[in-house]
């Protein structure tokens, strides 16, 4: 007993006051991953720089407040940072038995974004009213989704049967549809690459996979041949095969191009972008926010920004190597392969090496519920981190 309290308090160092000196040995606050959360609140300050330099010449232009999206970003910065404390306090255990009611309540969001209380913008009906706040469920559907495939492969029994195959993608595809009829086909390329990872990594069996990959092709090319698909959508593959087209979603991709190759090195400088502040590239705040990062950051703030987005896809992948049980691999995994996905879309996107989908930049975009949704997933991963010595 008395080494084990001379090894607690450091040996010689004991009456010396460390952080671990009033933090209990079996705490999973001994292993807070403050690497984890310095990127993330990293990302979140470059976010709202971005998004401040990317709105401030056309709101000065229709004489309104030139911080008004800055103020709105930090106040959901700062419902963010509640959102990730309440995500690390409780065990992330409990989230597996709470699955279904979580699962539940994600599609209740979903089904309300289709009647009256839905609000429309931009031709889509995406968001719920809620007092001054705007919640995007389809947002907040990513997360679900992922504790929802967790939950259902985290037994030890047999994953590699058809039966688990066919659960998976039936709680994938039934959210997925009702967020492609609001339209957000983006969304949608989200949750199904984040239940592939996690059906993948569960271990299904191979002819399952092929199967599985099968069934999808076949949708979508039922999908083109009723007419399921939107005009705009096909145009948007349309002007990225072919371009010079001239197209709007040709011009957007070509003006996205221009902005982020004529930063060079280091930049114009913040509020110097010429594209920017001309708005020649459409929601440059949103979806476009790397247009802004690479024309008045460069090359070098760019990479700063994908850099910082790896490192936090690593540390998700690592999390999953490490927890304790599969739950928590599996968990960990999705969230890993969410973020993963938006990061190359969004950038490959605005490069030209992929055609354009409404995707947000994790944790940089402008929007309430994404960054909520980021810092959920963050603290969740801190959750993992956190107890897997408990």
């Amino acid at each position: 007993m008395a080494q084990d309290t001379y090894l607690r308090t450091g040996g010689l160092n004991r009456g010396r006051v460390t952080p671990t000196t009033w933090i209990s040995a079996k705490s999973p606050l001994r292993h807070i991953d403050l690497s984890l959360f310095t990127a993330a609140m990293m990302l979140a300050a470059i976010g709202c720089v971005m998004i401040y330099s990317a709105t401030r010449s056309s709101q000065l232009a229709l004489n309104l407040d030139p911080n008004y999206y800055l103020k709105r970003q930090l106040a959901f910065l700062a419902l963010g940072l509640v959102v990730f404390v309440i995500s690390i306090l409780f065990d992330y255990r409990q989230l597996r038995s709470l699955a279904p009611i979580v699962y539940l309540g994600g599609l209740g969001l979903l089904l309300l974004v289709l009647t009256p209380i839905g609000h429309s913008q931009l031709g889509a009906q995406r968001w719920i009213t809620v007092g001054i706040l705007q919640i995007q469920p389809s947002e907040i559907m990513k997360l679900v989704i992922i504790v929802s495939l967790a939950a259902l492969w985290a037994d030890r029994s047999v994953d590699s049967g058809p039966g688990k195959v066919v659960a998976a993608v039936a709680l994938t595809a039934v959210p997925a549809a009702l967020v492609y009829v609001q339209p957000d086909l983006g969304t949608v390329l989200v949750m199904l690459f984040a239940a592939f990872t996690i059906i993948i990594v569960a271990g299904a069996q191979l002819r399952w996979l092929g199967l599985l990959i099968g069934v999808g092709a076949v949708a979508f090319i039922l999908a083109l041949q009723l007419g399921l698909v939107h005009q705009y959508q096909l145009d948007r593959v349309t002007g990225f095969l072919n371009q010079k087209a001239n197209t709007s979603s040709a011009y957007n991709l070509r003006e996205s191009k221009v902005a982020v190759s004529s930063g060079g090195l280091t930049g114009k400088g913040l509020g110097r972008g010429t594209q920017t502040n001309f708005s020649y590239v459409p929601e440059n705040q949103t979806d476009f926010i790397f247009t802004v990062v690479g024309e008045e950051t460069g090359f070098l703030g760019s990479l700063l920004v994908i850099a910082l987005l790896a490192f936090v896809v690593w540390r998700a992948l690592r999390i999953a190597v490490l927890s304790r049980d599969r739950f928590g691999s599996r968990l960990a995994a999705g969230i890993a392969a969410m973020l993963a996905f938006q990061l190359f879309i969004n950038v490959g996107m605005t490069i030209g090496i992929v055609p354009i989908v409404g995707i947000p930049l994790p944790f940089i975009s402008y929007g309430g519920s994404s960054l909520l949704t980021s810092f959920c997933a963050v603290g969740i991963l801190m959750n993992i981190h956190m107890r897997r010595f408990v």
